[in-house]
């Protein structure tokens, strides 16, 4: 394959998708775009930096994060937690990273936020579900820079500040396959990760006294 198309092959397999597009359309359409994505998909690996995905979310962060967003946004926040059916079906299946930072972040106040750290913990139970927080301490020679999706081996949406951007090409896959993978070497999973959401939530906890 020769330069030219290699980059017209590339391009055809990149979208972007910008914010104030998806709000024009409405953000509840955009839910049902998701939704059947999720369908198709049997194999889900969320790294997140910055904040809790909608999958996680309990209906109160679900308003807080798109408060900023006019408008009425009830279909949005209803269709966000109907996606969250997907997760108890047991022919998929789901990997979240999250870093402490995404865990942490005050988006909500104290007791809800621990209410939402609870929400975290609970999830990671479901059989399908394998859940992991990337502590800050220690050594991590890494430098992620945004939040991304990878859908089965085929479809990777990456978001920024301004939009996000939908890649369908194998390499760009497979180089978020990877950085998922390096990433996925620094969580802790299983009881420990729950240890450290406890920790976290009774932190929130005293806030609120």
């Amino acid at each position: 394959m020769d330069t030219m198309t290699e980059v017209f092959d590339r391009t055809a397999n990149t979208e972007w998708q910008d914010h104030w597009s998806s709000r024009r359309i409405g953000l509840d359409k955009k839910q049902n775009e998701l939704a059947g994505l999720e369908a198709v998909s049997t194999e889900f690996r969320f790294f997140l930096l910055s904040m809790i995905t909608g999958l996680l979310a309990t209906p109160e962060y679900v308003r807080a994060s798109i408060a900023d967003v006019s408008g009425d946004q009830s279909k949005t926040i209803i269709k966000k937690l109907e996606r969250q059916q997907v997760l108890y079906d047991d022919s998929k299946s789901f990997t979240f990273i999250l870093t402490e930072q995404a865990v942490r972040w005050p988006l909500l106040p104290p007791m809800a936020m621990a209410i939402q750290l609870d929400r975290l913990a609970s999830v990671s139970r479901l059989p399908n579900v394998h859940l992991g927080v990337i502590p800050l301490g220690g050594h991590i020679p890494e430098r992620p820079l945004n939040t991304f999706t990878l859908y089965d081996r085929r479809l990777a949406t990456v978001e920024t500040g301004t939009g996000v951007l939908i890649l369908r090409d194998h390499r760009d896959v497979t180089a978020y396959l990877r950085d998922f993978e390096t990433y996925e070497r620094y969580a802790v999973f299983g009881d420990a990760c729950r240890a450290l959401l406890a920790d976290w939530a009774v932190i929130f906890t005293r806030q609120h006294q």
